[in-house]
């Protein structure tokens, strides 16, 4: 397929401006390129289909099942993208004065009570922007809070094994040591682990419950418990809620602090790089440390909620400008709305359900790395089949492309061996979960009776195996132009 540079025509325009109304303003000499902006050239038709069939080159979970694990890529209904994209929320300057988006405010005010009734929690700060930039956040309350206290030796952070890649890397930023424990065979937090590593260091633990591995862990109280014992505090990571919202909360397991994927969990679409949400909620005793300008309501003399923002006592500051990207929180209030606290729960069960429903599905034809039941997730270990066929979990996630559906999470989690990470998500059907169900199956069998076939795949895709370790290497970022003969 070509680029929109090798389509460029010298000359060809899409539109005009109109003439200026107000006088035309030169930039100062020493401000001005010294080359023409090398942009392609193209009528809106030929535009309209350059970015059509980049559209059909691409997947989403528009087109198919997206059974990408601990991500969420679950179908996001449109009636939210249209509530969020109404002119009194895009039309809006964040340096408005006050009362004149006191809608904008209700409505994060309003989130804050829903997601915080969600997590157990009593605050909620949407400034994050991600799941990651939500972790950091967390983390730099938890060290404003021991710092004072003048608890500075507490200095160290502790992730299972199991956790997500961000988590050590989040701690590390906010000026932590991380401490690593082992999983049980079952899958969950090893307790002699966590036992031996607590101490006057600790600072907290991070954690995500479910598990990457699909497991809710049977001792997360006792967990959360010795936690506090030692006098460090406990993070949830939210990674995974979409398997436990309304009908088990974080702050009733003994969490202190959580942050939440909204492009996860509460209906913005997830992937390409955007856009995201990583809101962070709290209990009580650290509101305090809550980055600045939170929305509030408060009554006025008529006895209506007027809404207003305040700054934290002892604050961190802020993590991002102004209040988070508010449109994304906006959907997230849109689908609480829609779904209600019934709604809420029963999209939990149902992808619970259906993870389960897979999971039985293909227990005959494929190795699942812990016993169940399952949350939201469960994990296949290739290994088996690399050992005795060569055959590997990249040779299982490309066969699946084949079959219109995108692949799972591949070598992930790191503690089980060629890892295929299977997320259903509460949103595709049963003939949907049978179908994959079937496409894994007929797979498995060409294991025995053609094995070279699943090395060769994807052989009906536009790419097939591109060689990832030279583009990840000398990745080409930018067009250059041909020189000319």
């Amino acid at each position: 397929m070509q680029l929109s540079f090798e389509k460029s025509v010298a000359g060809r325009r899409t539109y005009v401006l109109p003439a200026p109304d107000v006088p035309k303003y030169e930039l100062p000499a020493e401000m001005r390129r010294t080359l023409e902006l090398p942009l392609p050239e193209m009528g809106e038709p030929d535009i309209n289909r350059h970015y059509s069939a980049l559209e059909r080159r691409s997947f989403g979970v528009n087109d198919g099942p997206y059974p990408l694990g601990s991500c969420t890529m679950k179908y996001n209904p449109i009636i939210n993208d249209q509530l969020a994209s109404l002119p009194g929320f895009t039309q809006i300057h964040p340096l408005q004065e006050i009362d004149t988006v006191q809608g904008c405010l209700q409505a994060l005010v309003e989130a804050e009570k829903f997601l915080a009734a969600v997590t157990g929690m009593d605050r909620m700060t949407f400034q994050p922007a991600a799941g990651a930039h939500g972790e950091f956040t967390a983390l730099l309350m938890v060290k404003a809070y021991h710092e004072d206290r003048g608890d500075s030796e507490r200095t160290q952070i502790i992730v299972p094994d199991s956790a997500h890649g961000t988590n050590p890397a989040s701690a590390a930023m906010a000026g932590f040591e991380t401490v690593n424990i082992p999983s049980n065979e079952a899958g969950g937090v090893d307790l002699d682990g966590l036992k031996k590593v607590l101490g006057p260091k600790t600072a907290g633990l991070m954690l995500t419950n479910p598990n990457t591995l699909g497991i809710f862990d049977p001792n997360i109280e006792e967990i959360t418990a010795l936690v506090h014992e030692a006098g460090g505090l406990n993070y949830y990571d939210g990674a995974n809620l979409n398997a436990v919202m309304g009908v088990a909360r974080p702050g009733d397991m003994g969490f202190d602090l959580v942050h939440l994927n909204l492009h996860k969990t509460f209906s913005t679409p997830h992937g390409g790089g955007g856009p995201g949400s990583g809101p962070v909620g709290c209990k009580a005793f650290l509101a305090e440390f809550l980055p600045h300008d939170m929305p509030i309501a408060r009554k006025g003399e008529d006895g209506e909620y007027v809404y207003d923002l305040e700054v934290p006592e002892k604050t961190i500051g802020r993590v991002r400008s102004f209040y988070g990207n508010f449109l994304v929180t906006l959907k997230a209030y849109a689908y609480a709305l829609r779904l209600g606290k019934a709604g809420i729960r029963a999209a939990a069960l149902t992808a619970v359900l259906n993870a389960n429903y897979m999971a039985e599905g293909l227990r005959d034809y494929y190795d699942i790395s812990v016993p169940g039941p399952y949350m939201h997730e469960f994990v296949l270990t290739i290994e088996p089949l690399r050992q005795e066929y060569g055959i590997t979990a990249m040779d299982i996630a490309k066969a699946i492309q084949e079959k219109g559906i995108h692949p799972p999470t591949m070598y992930f989690p790191l503690n089980v061996k060629e890892a295929l990470m299977v997320e259903p998500t509460e949103t595709e059907s049963r003939e949907t979960l049978d179908m994959m169900i079937e496409a894994l199956r007929e797979i498995r069998s060409r294991v025995d009776s053609d094995p070279e076939s699943l090395r060769q795949a994807p052989r009906t895709t536009v790419i097939g195996r591109p060689d990832e370790t030279t583009a990840a290497r000398n990745p080409i970022l930018r067009y250059t132009e041909p020189e000319a003969e």
